[in-house]
């Protein structure tokens, strides 16, 4: 048994297809097929049940299939605490886009000590993020605590979490809003409901952080306390943004796009609920290498 066809297996399983495995390996189907035997030959069993057009794993495949990330997770650790900084490291985040954007930087400087690593960010919803770690695809996840409170289905005791701060959201527009009539667009003018209400909305019809079909609800407005108009329902988010800068709609979203200099924050007066959702980075502690702890220290300012 070899890490090579253990990466492979691990890699079939998740795949759809042995040609999406082959085009994700840079692999031929032949190869595949005979590093998938050449396992089940050293387990003296069989993983998949096999037909025409595809692999299915069965029960033996199942149990290995956790023995198989455990053993590579571990491998990379091994790999990564022995060699030290000349370690090839790969910081895999997962998470939705809205919360990789607000903290990409942040993830960034935590792995300035590693110059020779590389990060991929991986937009993923809440719950895909969390399978994936769970796969041991990704490092780390990034979710919201509304997951983590509720111990999501894919939740292990291995693992654990540290806050990266609160997403406040936010009403915002673009400059050439015609609430600003033509004023200088300073931040955090106030407007009451009324004036606000009069103007049409750009909103996701997904939420942007678990991707649920939600409507109305899918941004964090109270429409049942303050109704608007959706005009535009848009669930990408620089498109949403996009429609925002021109001044056609409003948008309720997180404070950090306020980092835009084409968008102004607004203040409705007589508005009393704010949404806000406290940010997690998640990471299983139990195969954490020595680069995954470090970073961790940092972002929580131990270092």
């Amino acid at each position: 048994m070899n890490l090579i066809d253990l990466k492979i297996f691990a890699c079939v399983a998740r795949q759809p297809s042995l040609g999406a495995a082959a085009q994700e390996l840079h692999l031929t189907p032949s190869a595949i097929s005979k590093a998938l035997r050449r396992l089940e030959g050293d387990l003296d069993t069989v993983l998949f049940d096999r037909s025409a057009k595809q692999l299915s794993l069965n029960a033996s495949g199942q149990r290995m299939l956790d023995f198989a990330r455990n053993m590579l997770s571990m491998a990379d650790q091994a790999r990564a605490d022995v060699r030290g900084d000349d370690a090839s490291i790969s910081c895999r985040v997962a998470g939705p886009a809205i919360l990789l954007w607000r903290h990409a930087e942040q993830l960034a400087q935590a792995m300035a000590a590693y110059p020779a690593a590389d990060m991929h960010l991986l937009s993923m919803y809440e719950e895909d993020a969390l399978a994936a770690l769970a796969r041991g695809e990704v490092s780390h996840a990034l979710v919201t605590g509304e997951v983590l409170h509720g111990r999501t289905a894919h939740w292990s005791a291995d693992w654990a979490s540290v806050s990266l701060g609160t997403l406040r959201l936010q009403l915002l527009a673009g400059k050439q809003h015609p609430l600003l009539g033509g004023a200088a667009s300073q931040q955090g003018q106030n407007f009451t409901s009324t004036q606000v209400l009069a103007h049409d909305f750009v909103s996701p019809a997904r939420s942007l952080l678990c991707g649920k079909q939600r409507g109305k609800h899918s941004d964090g407005w109270r429409d049942d306390q303050f109704p608007r108009r959706i005009a535009y329902w848009i669930d990408d988010l620089q498109l949403l943004l996009a429609m925002v800068r021109s001044g056609k709609a409003l948008a309720y979203l997180p404070d950090f796009a306020l980092d835009d200099a084409d968008l102004v924050r607004f203040e409705v007066t007589d508005c009393g609920f704010q949404c806000m959702e406290e940010v997690h980075l998640v990471w299983n502690t139990r195969n954490a290498a020595q680069w995954q702890q470090a970073v961790v220290r940092t972002l929580t300012g131990e270092n």
